[in-house]
Order: structure tokens, then sequence, then C-alpha cells
């Protein structure tokens, strides 16, 4: 069976991102509107740090599942992981990747809640063979919650490179690693600086 790459994002990040990005712009044009540069300087910048804020928390963070390693994209680093790499795949809180360096996890796949159970469908519980632990599964594994779509997916494919051999090989030094998303720290950190500095006025 060919891969299929696939990226996991929460829905409801974007719509709350979206609400505040909108909540932010109108109260920035109604400073404009009312000519009130001093009220703008003073609390403008807190207004974008907000949306700022919840852009890095809900919009940015993501699971890429690619061919040669899976992207796990937080708020402030990411992480690539090759599937070598990968021991076990939990869902208790999130998607968790545990790796020789740890346990990795993914703020964009968070565990549905144990009230989830009744509100599944038969499809649901479709989940792959090492989803089953003493043949029940957790709520986070359900294939309608964020953590339980992504960690099928990593799974399927996790398991078709195990019984074909080709996680044997082991890990390439250099090849997990962790990046810290430059940018994102940058453009808060500023964002945080002219909010400090917008008291003054």
């Amino acid at each position: 069976m060919r891969f299929q790459p696939a990226s996991f994002r929460p829905a409801f990040g974007r719509v709350l991102t979206i609400v505040i990005a909108v909540i932010a712009a109108g109260a920035l044009a109604g400073y404009l509107v009312a000519g009130d540069v001093l009220g703008l300087l003073r609390s403008g910048w807190w207004l974008l740090l907000m949306a700022a804020v919840v852009w890095a928390l809900f919009w940015m963070p993501a699971v890429e599942v690619l061919e040669h390693a899976v992207i796990i994209r937080n708020p402030l680093s990411t992480w690539t992981v090759p599937w070598p790499a990968i021991q076990r795949i939990d869902t208790k809180w999130a998607l968790t990747l545990f790796t020789e360096r740890g346990r990795i996890e993914a703020w964009a796949a968070p565990a549905s809640g144990r009230y989830t159970v009744f509100t599944l469908g038969p499809d649901d519980t479709k989940v792959s063979e090492t989803a089953r632990v003493a043949g029940a599964i957790r709520p986070g594994d359900t294939l309608s919650s964020e953590s339980g779509a992504a960690a099928n997916h990593i799974r399927r494919h996790w398991e078709q490179l195990r019984d074909d051999g080709l996680l044997d090989a082991g890990v390439e030094p250099g090849t997990l690693r962790r990046t810290p998303n430059t940018r994102t720290i940058v453009l808060l950190g500023a964002l945080l600086a002219a909010s400090l500095l917008g008291l003054a006025f």
C-alpha cells in the first residue's frame, strides 16, 4: 500500500485564532477611528501580543506524517523524529512518541476526555493493532479524537515498516533532532517588549 503523507491540526485552534484576530483587529480599528493615538500606543501592542500568542499556541502547532519522519511542531520548538527512532506511541494525555531521547508530546494532538466513549460510532474503534492494550483502547486512541487520528496514521505506517524489517537499521546520528522555532520566539519577545514599553505612554 502506497504511503500517504498527512498533516494534523486541531480545527478548534484555527477557529479560536481567527476569532481572536478579528477581535484584536476590531479593537485596533476602534482606536484609529476614535483618533486615540495614546490609547493605541498603550494598548495596541498588547492586542497584537494576544493575537500572536493564540496563533503560536493554537494555529501553528501541527503533526506532519512524512515518508522519512514524523514532524511535531509545538509552539516553541519542532521535533523531527525518523521512523526508526520511534519506540512506542501513546495517547494518554496527547499524542506522544517515545524515543531514546525521551517522550515527545504533540501540542496539536490532545487526547479526548473520558466522556468521549458515549459519542463513539462503530468506525471510531477501527484502530491499528498496537493501539490496543489488553484488548481495549483509550479514549485518546479513537479515530474521532485529535490524538487518535494522528496516532492511528503513524502507527499503521510504523507497523508496516516494522513488519518489513525497515526499522532494524537504527537511527542515524543527528536525524532525531529538536529545533527551536526562532522566528516565533523572536516575534513574541519583540511584541512583549513593545507592550511593556507602551505602558510608559
